[in-house]
């Protein structure tokens, strides 16, 4: 605590002294250019990676950057993505992972934490559909890898649960909202970004893509921890003999990009 104190006299007396026109300005409102759902990890600083200043972007924290699909939790992610994009008219949501996430680590043995940490077991499954995801395609990898590979499918899980709220959907149909993935790499101090024309994570472009967002990520793909994250496009679903969709999550209006079992579970959530 006396750090914290101490920090507090030299935020008064230096930073706040030279700045003080600014927090004037922010004293009557604020105008954030971007909503950013990050970890509540102590090691993820969005004002500090990003080099923003006070009043630039709204943060969404908690265990894991998780959204609930709308309608599964009445948490506080729901009422804040509302607000930012309705009331404070944010156009750019960024959704930023990061490496050695402890909520990740946890999602991977989740049965294990039920009876310690029951809260964390019943947030945690919140992410169903990516430790569903990684389980059933990606039993040949183990240890960093596997984790790498869980941080960067939940990223792109939480970005389709960003879509099933009404208010976002409604601002992508009017084009005046994007989606956006990162993932913060803490042992080197490098972000990359998903790119939807290349299916890659990659460092972070200034331009705006104008294509439709996909969100699906290679199950047999090589993760290097220095090299970029490749994610191919997304197959088409499959047609069974009696000329129906065997995809049941596909065949959902509004839900063709998701996995069968994600698009159930959004979909019951929803209705």
């Amino acid at each position: 605590m006396k750090k914290l104190i101490e920090g507090l006299q030299k935020f008064q007396t230096g930073y706040f002294s030279s700045h003080r026109e600014l927090f004037e300005e922010l004293s009557h409102g604020q105008h954030p250019r971007i909503l950013f759902i990050t970890c509540s990890d102590s090691r993820v600083d969005p004002n500090l990676i990003t080099q923003a200043e006070v009043g630039e972007i709204f943060v969404i924290r908690n265990a894991g950057n998780i959204i609930p699909p709308f309608g599964a939790a009445n948490g506080g992610e729901g009422a804040a993505i509302e607000y930012a994009i309705s009331a404070l008219d944010i156009e750019q949501v960024i959704v930023c992972g990061h490496s050695h996430c402890g909520a990740m680590k946890g999602l991977l043995k989740l049965n294990s934490l039920q009876e310690k940490m029951p809260l964390v077991y019943d947030w945690l499954k919140h992410a169903e559909a990516t430790r569903r995801l990684v389980n059933d395609n990606y039993s040949n990898l183990e240890g960093e890898e596997l984790l790498e590979v869980t941080v960067a499918e939940n990223v792109l899980t939480q970005l389709e649960n960003l879509q099933t709220y009404p208010v976002i959907r409604s601002r992508l149909h009017q084009r005046r909202l994007t989606l956006h993935g990162w993932i913060y790499r803490i042992e080197v101090g490098e972000v990359l970004e998903y790119d939807r024309s290349s299916h890659d994570f990659i460092a972070p472009q200034s331009s705006i893509g104008e294509s439709e967002p996909e969100y699906n990520f290679h199950p047999t793909c090589h993760i290097p921890v220095t090299a970029s994250l490749k994610v191919p496009k997304a197959t088409k679903a499959k047609v069974s003999s009696n000329g129906k969709n065997g995809n049941k999550g596909a065949s959902l209006p509004g839900y063709e990009q998701f996995s069968p079992e994600q698009a159930q579970r959004i979909y019951r959530g929803s209705h």
